[in-house]
């Protein structure tokens, strides 16, 4: 078992080497493509675990990241504070949110869980959008650049937010990685696979599912408190539905169940809705296909599909 992970281990860390290989020999564009996509595979990532090993389909994911983000961004419009401390807050946020959404939400479970959090979230969105003298509602605002700063680090530079970007992705990974393979993430598969045999065997699953909500929540605020900072500009439209579908999409996409999977997800949605949009004003189109092709040809997606017909050990 411990030979399983630590080749597991290898390939994780592995990634994250050409990950930061990569910083030294992109273009400028995709440079700046990375990072954000890095940021947002953290998102994914966080998704991932509710959904792909908790089971647990939320529609209310943008309350978090725009928590994590407001927070953030609100923090240091008004207090001054530097990106330290505005990212602690921005996670704060997001963990204070989720575990008031998830001892409510988790209360219902299937589709009822799924349209309330989509209704928690459409709250949060609206929330932002009424108190428009501070949050700026779908205008959004400018985190000033003198603020963007971490020490000596200046974090509105292309090459330190790449790097910023990738430390927050590997520390992410490893932490998932961790936590999946820990009897806790046993705990969480068994309640996606069987909620009623996992109960009979002595364990809560209440707990471990807010559990899993939180942690996911935590991911999102990190993600959404990074974004702001990184790229410097806080708006009403994190907090859309859109930004709720997104990180499923990365999901069904890369691999649910799979601690890569959101990655490549991310990697390939960026691209597919990057290159479409330069193409047309349609690009959703190419999306659906892209999924309605998926479910024909890898229903698991890309690293689900991998790991079941040739790397069964892929955690």
């Amino acid at each position: 078992m411990s030979g399983v992970f630590n080749k597991a281990l290898m390939v994780h860390l592995g990634l994250i080497v050409v990950l930061l290989a990569l910083h030294f020999i992109l273009p400028a564009y995709h440079h700046v493509s990375l990072a954000r996509i890095m940021v947002l595979a953290v998102y994914a990532l966080g998704f991932n675990l509710l959904f792909g090993y908790t089971g647990l389909l939320s529609l209310g994911h943008a309350l978090f990241f725009a928590a994590g983000l407001y927070g953030a961004g609100l923090s240091m419009q008004f207090f001054q504070w530097t990106a330290g401390p505005g990212f602690v807050f921005g996670l704060f946020c997001a963990i204070a949110v989720a575990t008031l959404i998830g001892m409510l939400a988790l209360r219902t479970v299937g589709v009822s869980f799924m349209i309330v959090t989509m209704m928690f979230a459409q709250v949060g969105y609206l929330l932002i959008l009424y108190y428009n003298e501070y949050t700026r509602g779908d205008e959004g605002f400018v985190i000033l650049r003198e603020l963007r700063v971490l020490g000596p680090l200046d974090l509105s530079a292309e090459d330190t937010r790449y790097l910023v970007a990738l430390a927050l992705l590997a520390a992410a990974i490893l932490i998932k990685l961790a936590l999946v393979r820990s009897p806790t993430g046993r705990i969480l598969i068994a309640i996606r696979e069987n909620e009623e045999r996992t109960r009979m065997l002595g364990y809560d699953p209440f707990r471990y599912k807010l559990m899993a909500m939180v942690i996911s929540g935590a991911f999102a605020g990190a993600a959404g408190a990074a974004y702001g900072i990184l790229f410097g500009y806080v708006g009403a439209s994190f907090a859309s539905i859109q930004y709720s579908i997104l990180p499923l999409l990365y999901v069904l996409m890369g691999g649910a169940g799979v601690v890569l999977g959101p990655l490549l997800g991310t990697i390939a949605m960026f691209y597919l809705i990057d290159i479409a949009s330069g193409m047309t004003s349609a690009y959703l189109f190419f999306v659906g296909l892209a999924l309605v092709l998926l479910i024909l040809v890898a229903p698991k997606g890309l690293l689900g599909t991998v790991r079941e017909r040739w790397v069964p050990w892929l955690p």
